[in-house]
């Protein structure tokens, strides 16, 4: 694979236990009846935030009482094989890194006979509202996100 992220593939991939599966939808295609480059990103959205409930987190992610907010700091994508309508893919996602106050997260993404069509990374970061300054992950949370 040719993402810098990625030093070893066959242990990169190893790494992720966690997935949720999306069906393409028609809307989601161009002319040419394969997956807009654009869709992808809501994949990861739709996956990243399956994950985090999965860990238990959205809840205080999500909860409008809290003095933090939760904002992708950056995300790219790389694409290395063409989706088209109708295919189910199996998203991945697992925390690449936790620092104090973001996360890296990586995805993965598998068309129904394994191969790999996109692979992915973002930060995360966990920021106050009034400050708009970043605002440490509780320890707990740092747990959760690395599987401790």
């Amino acid at each position: 694979m040719r993402a810098a992220y990625i030093v070893d593939a066959q242990q990169w991939m190893n790494g992720f236990t966690f997935s949720v599966d999306v069906q393409v939808r028609f809307s989601e295609t161009d002319l040419n009846g394969h997956v807009n480059n654009t869709v992808i990103f809501t994949y990861f959205e739709y996956a990243r935030i399956e994950y985090l409930k999965a860990l238990n987190l959205m809840k205080d992610l999500a909860d409008p009482t809290t003095e933090n907010m939760t904002v992708v700091a950056d995300i790219q994508c790389d694409y290395i094989k063409q989706v088209f309508f109708d295919e189910v893919l199996t998203i991945y996602v697992k925390t690449a890194s936790v620092g104090k106050s973001s996360l890296d997260l990586h995805y993965m993404v598998k068309n129904a006979n394994d191969e790999i069509c996109f692979t992915g990374r973002g930060t995360l970061v966990q920021m106050n509202y009034k400050t708009g300054k970043g605002a440490p992950l509780s320890e707990k949370e740092k747990k959760l996100l690395l599987g401790k």
